[in-house]
C-alpha cells in the first residue's frame, strides 16, 4: 500500500513510519524517486546520515525523528514531489512502506 501526502510549496510534510520506537539493531533507510536514491539513514545508535540527493534538492531540508524514524521534509518545493520509500531492517526481516508526495 502507498500512502499519499499532499503539501503546499514551502510547507513541511512528515512521512510516518508507524513505529513507536526504533529497536536495538533496527536500520532505517529512506529513499526517494524511481531510482531509489538514498536520502536518509538511521540506526539505534542515533547515527543519522543525510544525503542531499544527486542534485542537492534535499540540502538542509530533512529531519529524522530519533525515536520513530519518521522523516520530515521542510520548506518543500515541487521537485520534492514523487515516491518515497522506507525500508526497516530488523534482524533478518525487511519491511518496506511507500509514500507518494505531491507538492503543489
Amino acid at each position: 500500500t502507498t500512502k499519499s501526502a499532499e503539501v503546499m510549496e514551502g510547507d513541511s510534510v512528515t512521512l510516518h513510519t508507524d513505529l513507536t520506537e526504533i529497536q536495538g539493531d533496527d536500520l532505517i533507510l529512506w529513499t526517494f524517486g524511481p531510482k531509489d536514491t538514498h536520502i536518509a539513514k538511521i540506526n539505534k545508535a542515533h547515527n543519522e546520515i543525510f544525503h542531499d540527493g544527486v542534485d542537492g534538492r534535499f540540502k538542509d531540508r530533512l529531519h529524522l525523528d530519533n525515536q520513530t524514524g519518521s522523516l520530515t521534509i521542510t520548506n518543500t518545493c515541487t521537485e520534492h514531489s514523487g515516491p518515497y520509500k522506507i525500508e526497516i531492517v530488523t534482524e533478518n526481516r525487511v519491511s518496506t512502506k511507500t509514500f507518494s508526495v505531491t507538492v503543489y
